[in-house]
């Protein structure tokens, strides 16, 4: 990246954040800290009205606009699978922000940038899954969450666990939300359990804001997901299909801990970080002798006991 379109992106980052600091700037870009501080004293010498304080970050002031921007064709591109994956992977009502923002973005594009958008717009196409219905799509509830969080106030949640199989009403401290493999989740402080949780969005049956609030300062989301990746005992386990019955997986995969596959001859080996290998192990049992354990050993020996059991039982009928 040039100097001129360095400086320009720094100073549309700028006005993307109330408070930006110099570290991150250094980051973003790949410059040193002293090239930071020389292209915003080369804004400031344009015009651009910056305030900075040491250790705290730069930020411009109230008012300022930047002229129009235009946008290249990469960007208008991701911008354009950002609205289809919207109506796919977000509620409805963020779906039909996400629709009112990019109609006043194509309302400033130059011609040429509208007749690529334009050409663009039916062949990107996102397209649910037909075996998973998603009602929490019509809910307010990741809107309610997210409102929840910034002004810190309880929510209340009737929630249906599958470890035990029944529903609960939970008063949470939400702290944040991440989506991973196909599923919302929110990571919260749970005031029946005194612990920290994490709920799926789409177990939640009610919810609900309550008009008392949170003092408490809980750590970031980040830090919160790094913190509990490190504290799970994670089991890597090896499994082998012929490459027919891999196919018949589909995205249930993602769903036990999947983490890479590779070709050998007609098989497919699958590496997993398995939280629990008993779940692992009834899941391998519904897919029957197509499936090879690889490793571990203590996971073969699961199998074969549940089998064993459940010979037994066929041997009772």
């Amino acid at each position: 990246m040039n100097r001129i379109d360095r400086i320009s992106a720094i100073l549309i980052h700028l006005q993307s954040r109330r408070i930006v600091k110099a570290s991150d700037l250094a980051e973003r870009f790949e410059i040193s800290l002293r090239t930071v501080y020389r292209d915003i004293r080369t804004l400031e010498e344009a015009g651009v009205p910056i305030t900075g304080e040491p250790g705290i970050g730069y930020s411009i002031l109230q008012g300022y606009h930047m002229p129009p921007i235009m946008f290249s064709l990469d960007e208008i591109t991701a911008l354009l699978t950002a609205e289809k994956l919207a109506g796919l992977l977000t509620d409805s009502i963020t779906e039909k922000h996400l629709h009112s923002a990019m109609i006043k973005i194509r309302a400033v594009l130059g011609n040429s940038e509208k007749a690529a958008i334009e050409s663009l717009d039916d062949k990107i196409a996102v397209l649910p899954n037909p075996y998973r219905k998603d009602e929490w799509r019509d809910s307010t509830i990741l809107k309610d969450i997210t409102s929840a969080i910034e002004s810190k106030h309880i929510i209340e949640i009737t929630y249906y666990s599958n470890h035990s199989l029944e529903t609960n009403i939970r008063r949470l401290e939400p702290i944040g939300l991440w989506f991973q493999a196909g599923r919302w989740h929110l990571v919260a402080w749970c005031q029946l359990r005194k612990d920290y949780r994490n709920f799926r969005i789409d177990r939640v049956t009610e919810h609900k804001i309550c008009p008392d609030t949170f003092k408490t300062i809980h750590p970031k989301l980040d830090q919160f997901i790094r913190k509990t990746a490190e504290e799970r005992d994670l089991t890597e386990v090896i499994l082998s299909l012929d490459s027919e019955n891999y196919k018949l997986l589909g995205d249930q995969k993602l769903f036990m801990g999947y983490v890479s596959q590779k070709k050998n001859k007609d098989k497919v080996e699958i590496t997993f970080l398995s939280p629990g290998l008993e779940g692992m192990a009834k899941w391998i049992m519904m897919m029957g002798p197509e499936v090879e354990i690889i490793r571990p050993d203590s996971l073969k020996k699961m199998v074969k006991t549940m089998a064993s059991r459940f010979i037994e039982k066929l041997n009772d009928y």
